[in-house]
């Protein structure tokens, strides 16, 4: 479909859109790479992580998208942050790396970027028709944690509620001694 007004196609503005969200993910991945305070590198990964959101979100995958945006941008990052925030004395403290962990990153990252090259040139990528039965797949995810799972799926959840509560309580204890000690 073109539009009226602009001459543009629905097709052309999806793709437009995908190259723009991974040029946002790819740069801020780089950002939380290259940044030497704590808390640029958290909105840095908060903006690469709504860049991938957002290529799930222009690939078809809105479930995917909903949970890389809750779970990793809103969960995850909090904690991060939460975790900076409460185990260290200035958020403004600059990290310097040592030049082993440059090398050694260096070094990984490139072998990573070789082993996904040559995966991506080697396999036979092929569009398929999407079945009835695969037409909704949210709905089955959703009817087994909410059915079968779901004594597992909220006993996981208060898990993880007691882990951040103790987590906070250690880190608390931790400040509370520092300060004493002075």
């Amino acid at each position: 479909m073109i539009h009226p007004l602009c001459n543009i196609s629905a097709e052309c503005v999806c793709d437009a859109l995908f190259y723009l969200f991974a040029a946002m993910a790819i740069g801020a991945s780089l950002s939380v790479v290259a940044a030497k305070n704590i808390v640029r590198m958290a909105v840095s990964l908060l903006v690469a992580l709504l860049g991938v959101a957002g290529l799930y979100l222009s690939l078809n995958a809105e479930f995917l998208s909903a949970v890389q945006l809750v779970v990793y941008a809103g969960g995850t990052l909090v904690l991060i942050i939460f975790g900076v925030m409460l185990t260290n004395n200035s958020t403004y403290q600059l990290y310097k790396p040592r030049r082993i962990e440059v090398v050694v990153g260096t070094g990984l990252a490139i072998m990573l970027a070789v082993v996904l090259v040559s995966a991506i040139t080697r396999s036979d990528f092929q569009d398929r028709p999407i079945g009835a039965d695969e037409a909704n797949p949210v709905f089955h995810l959703g009817r087994a944690l909410l059915g079968d799972f779901l004594i597992p799926f909220e006993l996981i959840s208060v898990l993880l509620l007691a882990v951040m509560i103790g987590a906070a309580y250690l880190a608390k204890a931790r400040k509370r001694e520092s300060e004493g000690g002075k």
